[in-house]
């Protein structure tokens, strides 16, 4: 069963009773839920001109039951390409499916494989990371899909306001999580040691300040360690991960070298066994401040009784 349209094409309009009855929706729903319109029989004909036309008019369909979702799609920057007339852009049923919704709960490997639909490029490089390799061939849903960094309603451009300065703590809601790194023998001091650097520290500065975003004053995690294309710091990809370091560095600092770039302390603490001087000098300032505090408050203090003493 299917409708030929002015452009040539042809609109099935088989709907698979199984399927459907598996869905989000089956059991819950009739036809005429959704189809509104299809009062009486025969139906009245509808003025779609392409499968596309079909589409994004039954994305109206969606917001009567979710509209609370649907508000948030109004701020995405899926909603600005519609809002431009621009027909490709992704609409509920292009994500979510039509007669095969499924729940919530589906195993996140089907997300990224939802977004790859738009996004191939993107998606063919995220599967070669450290993530995608764990989410696609290991099924692990403990690392990052699509949408656990973009979002997905309210998905925000990567040149939005605030995106970039905003990364690390999107990277600490995983990394700062002791009993998930715990499984991986991951450090979960990363933010910590990150705010404690220079870098850190002059982006908490640039948040904090009105020029927020207005250019790259500080290094963030996703210029250290990339975005879709996130490697491990150890085996097959440190290699490639030291090299594209360096050139990170030479961004903001000319003629910054492996060694310039090797000598950074990272996300790692001083210890005696990594960056003795580093850790030596630490111990020493914590040991000269508190005497040199308490060497100038007893000299003040001394100074005060020698004032009451001589009245």
């Amino acid at each position: 069963m299917s409708v030929s349209l002015p452009s040539g094409e042809t609109r099935s309009l088989f709907v698979d009773a199984p399927v459907f009855a598996a869905s989000v929706h089956g059991g819950k729903l009739g036809c005429t839920d959704c189809h509104t319109e299809m009062t009486e029989i025969p139906h009245p004909t509808r003025p779609f001109r392409t499968k596309r036309e079909f589409t994004i008019a039954y994305y109206e369909a969606c917001k009567r039951c979710h509209f609370a979702n649907y508000s948030k799609t109004l701020d995405s920057v899926h909603y600005a390409s519609v809002a431009r007339g621009d027909k490709m852009a992704p609409t509920c049923v292009d994500c979510h499916g039509a007669h095969d919704i499924t729940p919530a709960s589906q195993p996140k490997s089907r997300i990224s494989k939802t977004c790859a639909a738009c996004h191939s490029g993107v998606s063919a490089t995220y599967a070669k990371s450290v993530h995608g390799r764990a989410l696609i061939a290991e099924r692990n849903a403990d690392v990052p899909s699509c949408t656990d960094c973009h979002r997905s309603h309210d998905i925000a451009g990567p040149h939005a306001p605030g995106w970039r300065l905003n990364s690390p703590e999107l990277c600490a809601s995983c990394h700062a999580d002791e009993k998930k790194m715990q499984k991986y023998g991951l450090s979960t001091k990363v933010m910590q040691t990150y705010l404690a650097d220079f870098h850190g520290m002059t982006a908490s500065l640039q948040k904090s300040t009105a020029s927020a975003d207005r250019g790259r004053v500080a290094a963030l995690c996703v210029d250290c360690h990339g975005v879709h294309d996130i490697g491990k710091t150890k085996g097959p990809d440190a290699a490639a991960m030291q090299a594209n370091l360096e050139k990170t560095c030479q961004k903001c600092h000319p003629g910054a070298n492996k060694s310039f770039s090797a000598a950074w302390m990272s996300h790692y603490e001083p210890t005696l066994q990594k960056a003795p001087m580093v850790y030596a000098v630490r111990i020493g300032y914590l040991i000269l401040i508190p005497f040199m505090i308490g060497g100038l408050v007893l000299q003040i203090l001394l100074h005060l009784w020698r004032v009451v003493v001589n009245r």
